[in-house]
């Protein structure tokens, strides 16, 4: 009876798993790249690339006399300025806020895990007008106070900072916090068990695991920076020369049937966000090979 038994399931074979043939695969794979490869023409690789054809339309003088008009000039150096200090400020404690979820407990946890996802879902106007509310010198929470003591914010450098920190806020802690979920608290653990301080083990143990992603939200949130506009235009009060970041210039020159001047400047902040996503990826591939390397 087992023999037979035997000799019944010896003889039954596996279903093969069905497969679309092979020249179905091939048509179904390539008909997805068009309809990608389409899609993203229709809604970046043609806009962005009309930026440039029209910056570039009459030669490339027109486009280094804007570089040097002193307004065009005012408004980059203030767009690098702002930008500095948001990526400082979201580097320091987006750090900080990311080593604070990861390795600590404590009441309230998800609530602010979520609060740090706000400024990817409120619009950036949104963001603005809150700013002019608590700023403001009439009625607003925080304004009069410092107005007393000659601390002007709206309508100044500081509500730039403040409107462009905001919005890049969740860039560099989403970078870090899965870096410290996959490192542990094994080596941090060792460290201090040696006698290392807080100080010494973040910067010689925590620091080096976390640069790559470190290194990705930091230039995400450059990018992120030198290109916002609604919650800037709200809080800059529209003061040329003075409050107005280069994607105001653009703007302006644009609604002042200047177009040359709007597509160079327009032009120049599409280059620099390519650059930093051409770096981003760059690091993601160093990064993928160093940890192949450890395995």
């Amino acid at each position: 009876m087992a023999s037979a038994l035997a000799k019944v399931v010896s003889s039954v074979r596996p279903a093969r798993p069905a497969r679309f043939p092979e020249r179905r695969g091939s048509a179904w794979r390539l008909a997805l790249r068009s309809i990608a490869v389409g899609y993203l023409s229709l809604l970046v690789i043609w806009p962005v690339s009309m930026v440039f054809i029209n910056t570039f339309a009459e030669g490339v003088g027109p486009v280094l006399a804007t570089y040097s008009d002193p307004l065009v000039i005012d408004a980059l150096r203030l767009t690098a300025i702002v930008a500095a200090w948001s990526v400082a400020l979201n580097t320091v404690f987006g750090v900080a806020i990311s080593l604070l979820l990861v390795r600590y407990q404590f009441p309230g946890k998800r609530a602010l895990n979520a609060l740090i996802d706000l400024p990817l879902s409120v619009s950036p106007v949104v963001v603005g007008l809150a700013l002019v509310l608590v700023f403001n010198t009439r009625s607003g929470w925080l304004g009069g106070m410092l107005s007393d003591v000659g601390i002007q914010v709206l309508f100044a450098t500081p509500s730039l900072i403040l409107a462009t920190t905001f919005v890049a806020l969740p860039l560099v802690i989403r970078e870090v916090v899965p870096v410290l979920q996959e490192i542990g608290i094994d080596q941090e653990q060792a460290a201090r068990s040696l006698g290392a301080g807080a100080f010494t083990t973040f910067r010689r143990i925590t620091l080096p695991a976390i640069k790559w992603g470190l290194g990705y939200g930091v230039i995400l949130c450059l990018a992120r920076s030198i290109g916002e506009f609604g919650a800037v235009k709200i809080v800059s009060g529209g003061l040329i020369g003075r409050t107005q970041t280069a994607t105001l210039a653009v703007e302006q020159f644009y609604l002042d049937f200047e177009g040359e001047k709007a597509y160079a400047i327009a032009s120049l902040l599409t280059a620099v966000s390519i650059i930093s996503m051409v770096v981003v990826g760059a690091l993601r591939t160093r990064d993928g090979r160093e940890r192949k390397e450890k395995q």
